[in-house]
């Protein structure tokens, strides 16, 4: 049996942002809304109705990083394509997670990881990668008013014990 399978070609940076059709995102990286659930669901924290869950594509380069972040709704990350990304999850008592998204097991990276609402997070490539893309999913769905980006010294006063990674991930 032949299959003429074609060799496994790594597209570029530049490609994903045009095929995919991204823009910049104010967190850093690159991003486009492709999914919006049209059912509704009414959460707690919410006075409004939302949709019950949204998708985006969002790539980074080596050059830039999502700052540090947080929303009212969990967010599901998923790698597709490029070098592997880091999470980085700060939780209310100070817990710091990294979460490694790439598919090279051996590293400890795994395709899948979720952020849990009212953490704080950045991402950026692990070494010296050119670009990763992910998906992220939140549910229920995102709405940008629900975005709060770090302010760093307000950041670091509560969390002394990762300055030198919030000063990395903030503007």
């Amino acid at each position: 049996m032949n299959l003429d399978l074609e060799p496994f070609q790594r597209y570029s940076a530049e490609y994903w942002i045009d095929r995919l059709a991204l823009e910049p995102h104010v967190e850093g990286g690159y991003y486009r809304e492709v999914y919006r659930s049209t059912t509704e669901v009414k959460p707690g924290f919410s006075s409004t109705p939302r949709s019950a869950a949204t998708h985006i594509y969002f790539l980074l380069t080596g050059d830039a990083f999502s700052a540090f972040h947080r929303i009212t709704a969990d967010e599901l990350w998923h790698f597709y394509e490029g070098d592997a990304v880091a999470v980085y999850e700060i939780l209310a008592d100070g817990t710091l997670l990294t979460h490694l998204l790439g598919t090279d097991a051996t590293k400890g990276q795994m395709p899948f990881c979720v952020i849990r609402e009212g953490s704080w997070f950045g991402s950026r490539l692990t070494g010296e990668g050119s670009y990763g893309l992910v998906g992220c999913t939140v549910a229920p769905g995102f709405l940008f008013t629900d975005l709060e980006l770090a302010d760093r010294t307000t950041l670091i006063a509560q969390y002394p014990q990762h300055e030198t990674l919030i000063e990395s991930l903030t503007r």
